[in-house]
């Protein structure tokens, strides 16, 4: 197409934030902080290599996945532990908090219940920032390493991707079969995961994590939480992932209990106030 005379201008109109945040309800981090400080741990999940866990977190309970023996990312998934079908909603988290979470962010549920599900209180890599390359770390613009676009580019068929791992777990975990189980599977936080737009083609591109044995992102439950986190087979994401050939490595799910009165005055976020009505 021909470029019109005012091309210039057209791009030159300054961008409007979607969604300003000014009002958005913000975590209470002291209280957070002074609530960690004195908790103690109550459990851990060991998340093997190119496979899934769930794990449970009550509210106002802690948990963190940490980098345990070399550099790996994690796809995880969240759900309300007393209803699956309010589930993480990447998008929208996406939408109010940018593209990649660091503490304060928060994972949102999805519609009607839209309140947070977990607030990030901790995080070793958030010294990252964004690279030369719109690099960052923890993304939620990516979904999960699959085997129906593997199928739909090489003809593979994978079974140790992160959709169905997280499948997997969560049908052992529920006793629900594997279909009714991967209804439930859903866009993820891309945990340790480096990634981002290339400025030509715009596509989302992944580069090696930083992460390193020792490094932790570390949540708040605002709810009762069900979890599942995959150890993607990508290992740390610097060149493919869904096969076998890269270096994979556990991930470790510890969680945290506050002291009795360390929450007090807290209570868990209610759901979305929208009256859903639709106009009717």
């Amino acid at each position: 197409m021909t470029e019109p005379a005012d091309a210039a201008q057209r791009r030159a109109i300054p961008p409007v934030i979607c969604y300003p945040t000014d009002t958005l309800p913000q975590p209470d981090m002291a209280l957070y902080t002074a609530a960690r400080d004195g908790a103690d741990k109550t459990g851990e999940v060991l998340v093997p290599p190119r496979d899934a866990r769930c794990f449970h977190v009550p509210a106002g309970h802690f948990f963190r996945i940490s980098s345990v023996e070399g550099p790996q990312v994690g796809d995880l998934n969240l759900w309300n532990a007393k209803d699956l079908s309010e589930r993480f909603y990447s998008g929208k988290t996406r939408a109010l908090h940018g593209t990649h979470l660091t503490t304060g962010h928060r994972m949102w549920s999805s519609f009607p219940t839209l309140r947070p599900m977990a607030t990030v209180t901790h995080d070793t890599l958030g010294w990252y920032g964004k690279d030369a390359f719109g690099g960052s770390v923890h993304d939620v613009i990516g979904t999960r390493c699959d085997p129906y676009t593997g199928n739909l580019l090489s003809g593979t068929q994978y079974h140790h991707c992160c959709h169905s791992n997280l499948t997997r777990a969560l049908a052992d975990e529920t006793g629900q079969s594997l279909a009714q189980a991967e209804s439930q599977v859903h866009d993820v936080l891309n945990v340790f995961m480096c990634t981002g737009f290339t400025r030509d083609t715009g596509q989302y591109f992944m580069k090696a994590s930083p992460v390193r044995p020792g490094d932790y992102i570390e949540f708040f439950a605002e709810i009762d939480l069900l979890g599942a986190l995959s150890a993607c087979p990508g290992g740390d994401c610097s060149s493919e992932h869904s096969s076998d050939t890269a270096a994979c490595y556990p991930l470790l799910v510890e969680t945290f209990a506050p002291a009795p009165a360390a929450l007090k005055g807290w209570t868990p976020p209610p759901p979305n106030g929208y009256d859903r009505s639709h106009g009717r």
